[in-house]
């Protein structure tokens, strides 16, 4: 019994040998086959997917269409830039088909709240209820602050906020940017020491309406900081057909020695067009300037102020004497270089002790005594035999 039942699992291993190569092989024939359509799938859903992004237009919602003044709701976006700064402002005077008529002054800027978009590109924040300073219809309006412009707007009522029609539009032509706006030009050697900084507005509009436009006015605000932009009016020279678009430049410049960061609005028929914003450098020749003047002006009153001195105070002449050392010349009191060593005066002279006392009297010499002096009455032996 032992023998027979020895070689049957040798049969069995041996089978289970031989089918696992083949498994293998018809596995690897089964995902070769496959692999390709999935490479094509994934390629098509990311293309999709790339496509719904495209698509996807910037829109906000509101938690609520109507409430007073001091209250609050809740302002929702989706469709945005991933990681984008937004504005959202309560703003009067507009509706979503028109615009914000007067720009960001037709906002209640002081209640304004700003947001970052998640990284689907959503956002939800909220924010108080202010009236406008211009009459309604309001709007909240939400637009990008940096980078590429992108707005959304949803309509909004501000109980017991006056409301009053908005102005006609102006002809049959309707102006609008079609694509991004852009500053162009450069700063010279004279901005770096205050000169007014300039750059040129370039974008691209086009005439939605049924009429021609010739010459159209633009107007150009420049803007520092929370501060409501200076206007001035701009005209192209040109005529732009109804459903044809042209490319305009128009000059901006700031005041002298401006610095910081500044942004351009264009407006067009009451209508602001585009936002672009701008960093001025500031003017480090003008610093050096006044570095400069600190340094040298107290210096220069030093100088003049010491020469001033040099020149009032009393002199004393002096002459060269011997050994190369000045002596003073003039009346000395008496007496002061006798008791000086090798100090000697001319016999007769006006300070000498022998015109003071006669030619009786000796010099008192430092190393003799007075009755050791020498004499002209006491002989001396010196010389004599």
């Amino acid at each position: 019994m032992t023998g027979q039942t020895g070689p049957a699992p040798l049969r069995g291993g041996s089978h289970r040998r031989d089918a696992a190569p083949r498994t293998a092989l018809l596995l690897a024939a089964v995902l070769g086959a496959l692999l390709p359509a999935l490479l094509l799938l994934s390629a098509t859903g990311a293309d999709a997917a790339g496509t719904r992004a495209a698509e996807a237009k910037p829109a906000v919602t509101l938690s609520k269409q109507q409430a007073g003044k001091g209250g609050e709701i809740t302002v929702k976006g989706s469709g945005w830039r991933p990681g984008t700064l937004l504005m959202m402002l309560i703003c009067g005077r507009s509706t979503p088909d028109r615009g914000v008529i007067g720009g960001t002054n037709s906002c209640a800027n002081a209640e304004g709240r700003a947001v970052t978009t998640d990284a689907k590109g959503g956002f939800g924040r909220k924010m108080p209820v202010a009236e406008p300073p211009v009459p309604c219809p309001c709007m909240v309006h939400v637009a990008t602050v940096t980078g590429e412009q992108a707005t959304a707007d949803a309509v909004f009522v501000v109980a017991g906020h006056p409301v009053a029609a908005l102005p006609k539009e102006t002809g049959g032509g309707r102006l609008a940017v079609l694509a991004a706006t852009r500053l162009e030009g450069d700063s010279g050697i004279l901005t770096w020491f205050g000169a007014p900084p300039a750059r040129q507005l370039v974008f691209t509009v086009g005439n939605l309406g049924s009429a021609p436009v010739k010459d159209p006015v633009f107007r150009i605000g420049t803007a520092h900081g929370v501060f409501a932009p200076q206007w001035e009016e701009r005209q192209w020279r040109g005529t732009i057909e109804s459903g044809r678009k042209a490319q305009i430049k128009l000059p901006v410049e700031l005041a002298a020695g401006a610095h910081g960061d500044y942004q351009v609005s264009l407006e067009y028929g009451g209508k602001v067009l585009a936002e672009q914003p701008w960093g001025v450098g500031r003017p480090w020749g003008v610093t050096l300037f006044w570095v400069l003047l600190c340094v040298v002006v107290p210096a220069a009153v030093f100088r003049i102020g010491m020469a001033i001195v040099d020149r009032v105070r009393p002199r004393t002449s002096r002459t060269p004497a011997r050994g190369g050392r000045l002596r003073r010349r003039g009346p000395r009191p008496a007496g002061a270089s006798a008791g000086l060593p090798g100090a000697r005066r001319a016999p007769g002279s006006a300070g000498s002790p022998e015109a003071a006392s006669g030619p009786a009297t000796a010099a008192a010499l430092p190393w003799f005594t007075p009755d050791s002096a020498p004499s002209e009455n006491r002989p001396t032996t010196k010389g004599h035999s």
